[in-house]
């Protein structure tokens, strides 16, 4: 594959635009193919459901773990090859979930996995901000939509493996094929990033990147309450029945993944400001929708909000963060993830912990305050 010298890209934008595309659809097919086989594993390893939920923290253990490191490595090496490594150890750990005989050997797996996952997303972001730089307007709320988009697909494959009772670590393998075509076709077309003198890998980040970090830790508070408390939600408190369960939890990927579709023309035409605004907003009310009218068609509005609220704000933070002036976009994107993966990791202990000395919907209250507080910092910071 033809090597791009870092100083400048011999492609057309185009080109660079649809190879980080690929890597960001990728990523998302190897994280949903897990996802899809989760019940699968855990009946072969006959985990209950407590042992489950202990055994799913590796995943964001790893994931913190990469953080530091991933900031470091990438000055290093550039996000390229730092890219390409790491979405070839994704793939590779997702087929070792699958080989996986004990509860033993799936944490530690699970806790590589996270690991990679990481620095793919550190990596394919800091690609999509070069990509960006290219374009002269936002597009990498799209790249996010094409990950959600993965989901979507990665799941439909997850059912029809589990309806031909192929094995998981057969199907894991279909995966990783496909992905190891994907890079080999996409490596030439990314952009080579690396240079001799990048600079320290640790600078204190700034108090713009804070307050990005603060806007994406209050979103990402919401999102992890979404994914983890969506179907209780909607099982205890609005009383929703057999499929039902789980339309809150469809409702809100659905508006998530089309938000990040239009967020980009948005803030092109309105500017991030206001696009972080309106996200915030619609976060808070959808979550206040669904607190004081917990019925079902009224609830599914209420997700259908959040989802879409929270669909931009990520994309947004980290083009924001990736045009950093005293930080390398790389290193910048890894300060703000730290500080936004934090909420992701608080929110669903958060509304557990409130619901157990009050009310479930007590803790939904408290979660849309932080959706308010996306409306108040980005109002107040300089973006």
């Amino acid at each position: 594959m033809p090597e791009t010298p870092a100083s400048t890209y011999n492609y057309s934008k185009t080109t660079l635009r649809a190879a980080v595309a690929a890597m960001f659809f990728m990523a998302g097919l190897c994280f949903a193919s897990w996802a899809s086989r989760i019940a699968t594993i855990q009946q072969t390893l006959d985990l209950s459901d407590a042992a489950l939920g202990g055994v799913l923290f590796a995943i964001p253990v790893g994931l913190m773990c990469s953080l530091p490191f991933s900031g470091w490595i990438i000055t290093k090496i550039g996000s390229r090859n730092l890219l390409l490594s790491s979405i070839v150890l994704y793939a590779v750990m997702l087929v070792t979930l699958g080989l996986a005989q004990n509860t033993f050997q799936l944490i530690c797996c699970l806790l590589l996995f996270g690991f990679s996952s990481n620095a793919v997303n550190i990596s394919v972001n800091t690609q999509a901000v070069a990509a960006e730089e290219l374009y002269q307007r936002p597009i990498l709320a799209s790249f996010h939509g094409l990950w959600s988009l993965a989901g979507f697909t990665g799941a439909a494959i997850g059912t029809v493996m589990i309806g031909k009772q192929i094995i998981p670590l057969h199907h894991f393998a279909i995966i990783l094929a496909i992905i190891a075509v994907a890079v080999i076709i996409s490596s030439g077309y990314l952009k080579n990033d690396k240079t001799p003198n990048a600079g320290p890998a640790f600078v204190m980040p700034d108090n713009s990147l804070i307050k990005l970090g603060a806007i994406a830790f209050c979103s990402m508070i919401c999102e992890g309450a979404m994914f983890d408390w969506s179907v209780i939600y909607f099982k205890k408190v609005v009383l929703a029945t057999g499929a039902w369960m789980g339309a809150g939890y469809t409702a809100f990927m659905l508006t998530m993944a089309c938000g990040r579709f239009i967020a980009d023309w948005f803030a092109h035409k309105f500017g991030l400001k206001r696009t972080l605004q309106l996200s915030g907003t619609l976060t808070a009310t959808g979550l206040l929708v669904a607190v004081f009218f917990p019925q079902l068609y009224t609830a599914l509005l209420g997700f259908l909000l959040v989802g879409a609220g929270v669909s931009s704000v990520v994309p947004m933070v980290y083009s924001a963060a990736g045009k950093s002036k005293t930080m390398q976009p790389g290193v910048a994107l890894a300060a703000v993830s730290t500080i936004g993966f934090l909420g992701f990791l608080v929110g669903p202990p958060l509304i557990g912990f409130v619901a157990g000395i009050a009310t479930l919907r007590a803790s939904f209250s408290i979660i849309a305050m932080m959706g308010a507080c996306v409306v108040i910092i980005s109002t107040k910071a300089r973006i």
